[in-house]
């Protein structure tokens, strides 16, 4: 492993991550830094666990998805166990022979044409919504110690820029409800020559009765113009 060339290479990607404008962009410039900076790496993906239910981010072959769809209708295998239990790395030799651990996933990720598997947590602030960056090999024994430590400083530095894009998102998200929200509050001044404390009133009552979330109601209001 020429660490040097690697060094630079993750300042380069570094750079590419906080530069990215959403979170799936983030996530594809992590898979496809994991293929081309990790050795021994084939493939690889992000999968998010939320209560048993797997989604597969940013796969770079059609292998990422498959695997993560065979452990989550299984309930096994390694990926699934790490974000379940939010151990914070793992690494499998030879997927073929780990049967006394995933006696029904193994095989048949052999089969997908799998032979070794590493896997990096990627965040844990909530505990109900976890997530790994899962990397494939076709051959057994492609990763070694060295491909693990790069994997991991690939992973902290992926953790760090997908959390703030992440946040960006989380913050035009809220800044786009406070704007729909706005919007309705004004139509309801106008039709019903309100206040705005009242016209919020009424959206806020509306949401309360109808159990809809109160930007659902707004954005009702302003693409069908009743409530």
């Amino acid at each position: 492993m020429n660490w040097q060339a690697f060094a630079v290479k993750m300042a380069s990607m570094a750079r590419d991550l906080l530069a990215q404008e959403s979170v799936t962009a983030t996530l594809d410039q992590v898979t496809a830094s994991a293929v081309e900076l990790v050795e021994g790496c084939d493939a690889a993906g992000v999968l998010i666990l939320r209560k048993k239910q797997v989604q597969t981010l940013s796969p770079t072959e059609p292998l990422v998805e498959e695997s993560d769809r065979l452990q989550e209708k299984l309930g096994e295998g390694p990926c699934f166990d790490a974000a379940c239990t939010g151990h914070p790395v793992f690494r499998i030799a030879d997927v073929e022979k780990e049967q006394v651990r995933w006696r029904t996933y193994a095989p048949r990720a052999h089969a997908l044409g799998i032979g070794s598997m590493m896997g990096f947590l990627l965040y844990t602030e909530d505990e109900d919504n976890l997530g790994a960056l899962n990397l494939y090999s076709r051959s057994p024994g492609a990763f070694t110690d060295a491909s693990e430590t790069a994997g991991w400083l690939l992973a902290s530095h992926a953790a760090v820029a997908f959390s703030s894009a992440r946040e960006h998102a989380d913050m035009e998200r809220a800044v786009a409800t406070r704007h729909i929200i706005g919007e309705a509050i004004g139509i309801l001044m106008a039709r019903r020559r309100l206040t705005e404390d009242e016209a919020f009133d009424v959206l806020r009552r509306y949401s309360q009765e109808n159990n809809v979330k109160l930007h659902e109601v707004a954005r009702q209001l302003c693409e069908h113009g009743t409530l």
